[in-house]
């Protein structure tokens, strides 16, 4: 026998269904509702999105990307022109960190350069965002130049 459950989402009242039909219309009503915020879980009950970031971390890592666990460890980045991201990298901030970490921020401030520049509409952006980007491909490669020099040894 299918058990059937009395259900209301977002106003809408979808009365005895099974549970194949519940996850249908529950799904159709968040649509209408609120799509963002919920999603269905296993054995068909609304979960919330977690407020904080929960970004996944990579196994044997203690570090989220894209969620700041310790405000204190953040290098804050800038990248809108080539003295910006001369500044970011001469900070005692970043020069503290791991060269691991280093290497992380810089590749993190050459893919936004790169989506800036390629993304730009007007001339003087680009120009500009052209001139950041090529500083960072060359901190770039001398970056990866001290990996390999550090895996050699």
């Amino acid at each position: 026998m299918i058990p059937y459950i009395l259900v209301a989402v977002g106003g809408y009242l979808l009365g005895k269904l099974s549970k194949a039909e519940q996850g249908y219309y529950i799904t159709k009503a968040i649509d209408k509702v609120e799509p963002k915020k919920y999603k269905l879980a296993e054995g068909g009950e609304l979960t919330k999105d977690p407020k904080k970031g929960t970004g996944k971390k990579p196994k044997g890592s203690t570090r989220r990307l894209y969620t700041d666990e310790n405000p204190h460890d953040t290098v804050s980045v800038k990248f809108r022109t080539k003295e910006d991201i001369v500044n970011t990298l001469n900070k005692n901030v970043f020069k503290s960190k791991s060269h691991k970490r280093q290497s992380q921020i810089i590749n993190l401030i050459h893919q936004r350069t790169r989506a800036a520049y390629e993304n730009a509409k007007y001339p003087t952006t680009k120009k500009r965002l052209k001139r950041a980007f090529e500083y960072i491909e060359r901190v770039k490669e001398k970056s990866k130049e001290k990996t390999r020099q550090k895996q050699l040894v």
